[in-house]
This record gives structure tokens, C-alpha cells and sequence, in this order.
């Protein structure tokens, strides 16, 4: 959860806008739930590390910027949007020097930046790689073993958790990005086996896997199995992109509300009806047992615009 400290209470109107339209712009805009209950303070919630900070920069700078509409909404998250994107390949380039591997693909050291925003069962990612990459290397000099095989195998172990687009583990899904780049398949090999799915294939493997084990297994590292959490809210998100007409699907509320954004021009108010009944009983099939009620709201918004010649 993302908080913002508001100057006066006044702002919340402004915020809200008249008939709800700038909070509900903004809502769709960012994909974060946003709660206005607090005296002064704006609370911005998500699963996603990164729609909240894209939204906690967005919403800071329109109530600096004072013009706060739909439109403007739309303008100012497009371009902190872009600036994140920025900051992610930053903090991925950044995390890469600091083990001294350079050169390496766009695709892969803008997934490496996510690790900025991500934790696994509570703890940083970037924190966690840097750790085990380092014991790693300790091991590998100590052993004689190939240094820049553990490194790299360190380094992308868990790249496949920062990849959302796709269905798979964490593991398959890093495998088949590091195939997608043309990595040595010694480097893979370590990816593929830190969790010990697969039978390791040399020694650097099993370096990567102690490295893992001791990082995440030490006193205070780890808290709280989020990993369950996260693969639940994903699938709900999944389901309702799967239907005709979905542009966004955004899972609020720690996965009990599922706001589903679809193309007007793709679909009627009436199918809009029957997308959300449709989601709704997917999701009952495929969660038979679940800690509440999952509330689906379908959005189907137009829009007209006119400019004079003036």
C-alpha cells in the first residue's frame, strides 16, 4: 500500500471530481484501489508494486500540476508510466554492474530492473540476488569452480517471477527467456535446476542452489508465503483478459473485487452483461474454495470529443 499526505482535506473533491469521474478515470487509468477514508490522506492499493508507484507519482503530480480531469488523468499517468519503464531499466542495469556483467540484452535488464518493485515471501528481489550472487561467487572461487557460470546463474534464477505476460512456473518461464536470448546452456541449466525440478548437470548448478537455499533460508530473510497470494490474484486478473472485448483486468481488494475495462467499440452495454456473468462463473469453477466473495465490475466507457476551428 502507497500512502500520500494531502495538503488540506479540500483536495479530495477536486480528486473525487464531479459525479466520481476523476477518481473512476484514475482507478481505471492505474489499476489501483483507491481509498479516501483517512482525514488528509490518500491510501493507493494493488498487488503490483509498479501500478502503485506509477500511480502514487501520477496522483503527486496532479495535485501539484491542480488540473485534475480525465483527461489530464490520462496524459500524467501515460508519461509516469514511461518515466517507471525508465526507472526500471536503471535499477536493472544497476543490478547487473554490481556483479560486474555487462553488455547484456534490452529485454533482460529491463526484467532485472523489476526486481526493484518485487518481493518473494517478503523479501526484496534485487536484495536477494545480491546476496546469493555474491555467496555464490564466494563459493565458486573457493571450489575453483567457473565463476562467471555462477554468477550468471545466480543473477537470473529467479527472473521468471518479474514475468507476468505468460502462464508457467517462475523457473520455465526463466528458462525459456534465457533460450529466447541465446544464453550458454550451462547458464540455464543452473536456472533450471535451483529449485531441484530437474537433475543438476554440474557442480556451478548445485553452487547456485546453495546459494539460493542460504540467502532465502537465513534468520529474518523471509516472512509470510506471498508466492500462493500473487499466482491467485494473476489467474483472476488472467480469467477476464481471456474474453472478447477485455482491454485491462485489475484485481483489487486483496483479489475480492475484479474491475474489468473492455473496448466500447467491441462490445454492447447489453454483452458487457454477459461478459461480467461469464467471468464470474469461470472464477467460481476455478476457485471452489475462496476466503470471500469476488465482486466483478465490467467497464464500458465512451467518450465524444469536438474541437471548434477557433
Amino acid at each position: 500500500m502507497s500512502v500520500i499526505n494531502l495538503p488540506s482535506e479540500d483536495y479530495k473533491g477536486r480528486i473525487i471530481g464531479k459525479e466520481g469521474r476523476n477518481i473512476r478515470a484514475f482507478e481505471i487509468a492505474t489499476g489501483v484501489d483507491v481509498d479516501l477514508e483517512e482525514e488528509k490522506v490518500i491510501k493507493l492499493s494493488s498487488f503490483d508494486a509498479i501500478r502503485r508507484e506509477v500511480a502514487r507519482m501520477s496522483l503527486e503530480r496532479l495535485i501539484k500540476d491542480g488540473r485534475i480531469q480525465p483527461e489530464r488523468i490520462e496524459e500524467i499517468v501515460k508519461k509516469t508510466r514511461e518515466e517507471v519503464d525508465k526507472i526500471i531499466f536503471k535499477a536493472g542495469e544497476e543490478l547487473a554492474h554490481s556483479v560486474s556483467v555487462f553488455n547484456l540484452p534490452t529485454e533482460l535488464i529491463q526484467l532485472l530492473g523489476k526486481f526493484k518493485y518485487r518481493f518473494s515471501y517478503g523479501q526484496n528481489m534485487i536484495a536477494h540476488t545480491l546476496e546469493e550472487t555474491r555467496i555464490g561467487v564466494a563459493l565458486a572461487h573457493e571450489l575453483k569452480l567457473d565463476v562467471n557460470l555462477v554468477k550468471l546463474g545466480c543473477l537470473f534464477h529467479d527472473i521468471g517471477k518479474v514475468i507476468t505476460d505468460k502462464e508457467g512456473s517462475h523457473i520455465d518461464l526463466g528458462v525459456e527467456v534465457l533460450k529466447k536470448n541465446r544464453f550458454p546452456q550451462k547458464v540455464i541449466d543452473c536456472v533450471a535446476s535451483h529449485h531441484e525440478d530437474v537433475p543438476f548437470t554440474s557442480l556451478e548448478a548445485v553452487v547456485v542452489y546453495i546459494a539460493d537455499a542460504v540467502s532465502g533460508g537465513r534468520p529474518g530473510a523471509r516472512h509470510e508465503d506471498f508466492g500462493e497470494y500473487l499466482k491467485r490474484i494473476k489467474t483472476i486478473e488472467d480469467i477476464a483478459k481471456t474474453k472478447k472485448g477485455v482491454k485491462e483486468a485489475y484485481a483489487l481488494q486483496a483479489g475480492r473485487e475484479l474491475r474489468v475495462i473492455v473496448r466500447p467499440d467491441e462490445i454492447t452495454d447489453d454483452e458487457a452483461l454477459i461478459t461480467a456473468e461469464k467471468i464470474k462463473e469461470e472464477l467460481e469453477q476455478k476457485f471452489e474454495v475462496f476466503p470471500g466473495q469476488i465482486k466483478v465490475t465490467v467497464i464500458r466507457e465512451t467518450r465524444a470529443e469536438a474541437t471548434t476551428k477557433i
